[in-house]
């Protein structure tokens, strides 16, 4: 067992266009402030992070990790969610994801991809020169249209699908194991890895690569109704990275799971500013720890009433209170004994 550590912040919620949230300096900083020991890092705002220069300039990445330090914190891990996104997009959200890439790119789908899986790759090596060893993504998605379909997929459809998109992140995946990067997917609706079951079959389809991994974010399964607690004990061994994000699921004689195209405050699955929602953390906490789990507690905000400055700040704070300082010893080795062979085939009639 290990010490989960922590509190990091996942900052792609507070990056704006106003002190402190508009430079890496004012950012930690104010990280730090509330109590944060790391900072999980979007790679999409050069403000925060050039990640051209990152790739480039060893003296840039020295500045970049020594304004972190000596504003106290860590660099958690780098995320390339929205880079992940448009490694795979149905024409279906075309219009919406256009918008995660440059505005030359807009509209020309194909070109959109190629330059997402360089962001992707290059994200990966700057991971690695900035010493880290696990990145978030997002998978993108195929088959999420589908979902539940009426008229019925034609067959093969989903599988069509699937193979598609192991094919276009294998490359990704083999260049973070010579990298020595463990790809962090965040089980995500949206996604077509969006709970284990889809997260198998992409597996199934890279022959189980080993740098193919989980994102564990316990909201998303409040709100399609998974047992998370369960998905620590059958994938914990894929488990590399952590968001603390809360969640309740309210569902009422009008609407449950889907949500009735309502807006967030209205719907019967919501999320939550940590401790405010209905995810049982210490149950989590005390699997992660049970399982070995050697990554960072990072909260995540996304909330649908309390103000994000507020979920920070009380954030930290419910992190460090749920964080398990582990064991150096049995509880009971106060009654230990020296073996006694003797003794013991004594006990056993033996």
């Amino acid at each position: 067992m290990q010490t989960i550590k922590g509190p990091a912040l996942f900052l792609a919620q507070f990056i704006g266009d106003a002190a402190p949230f508009d430079s890496w300096d004012g950012i930690t900083r104010w990280a730090a402030g509330l109590g944060y020991a790391g900072v999980q890092v979007p790679v999409g705002d050069a403000r925060i992070l050039d990640l051209d220069r990152a790739a480039e300039s060893q003296g840039y990445r020295d500045e970049f990790l020594g304004i972190a330090a000596q504003n106290g914190v860590a660099v958690t891990e780098l995320s390339a969610h929205l880079e992940g996104q448009l490694v795979a997009v149905h024409p279906a959200y075309d219009a919406g994801f256009d918008a995660f890439a440059p505005p030359a790119l807009r509209g020309k789908p194909r070109a959109r991809q190629e330059w997402a899986v360089a962001r992707v790759a290059r994200a990966i090596r700057v991971s690695r020169l900035l010493g880290l060893d696990r990145m978030a993504v997002f998978s993108g998605a195929l088959a999420w249209p589908y979902l539940y379909p009426w008229p019925q997929r034609a067959p093969g459809l989903v599988e069509a699908a699937f193979d598609t998109l192991a094919a276009r992140w294998r490359p990704l995946l083999d260049l973070a194991e010579d990298e020595g990067i463990d790809i962090c997917y965040e089980i995500h609706p949206g996604e077509d890895l969006h709970d284990g079951v889809s997260f198998e079959m992409f597996l199934d389809r890279l022959g189980q690569h080993p740098r193919a991994n989980l994102l564990y974010d316990p909201s998303h399964y409040v709100l399609q109704q998974l047992d998370y607690l369960q998905h620590i004990d059958i994938y914990h061994d894929r488990i590399r990275m952590f968001h603390v994000k809360d969640a309740e699921f309210n569902p009422t004689g009008r609407q449950g799971v889907y949500g009735g195209f309502q807006p967030w405050a209205q719907r019967a699955g919501r999320f939550r500013s940590p401790g405010d929602g209905q995810v049982d953390f210490k149950g989590v906490f005390s699997k992660l720890t049970q399982y070995g789990f050697d990554g960072w507690a990072v909260v995540e905000w996304e909330c649908a009433l309390k103000h994000p400055e507020d979920g920070a700040r009380e954030g930290a704070r419910f992190v460090r209170d749920h964080i398990i300082r582990v064991t150096p010893h049995a509880f009971d080795d106060f009654a230990a004994s020296a073996v006694d062979r003797a003794a013991i085939d004594r006990a056993l009639g033996l």
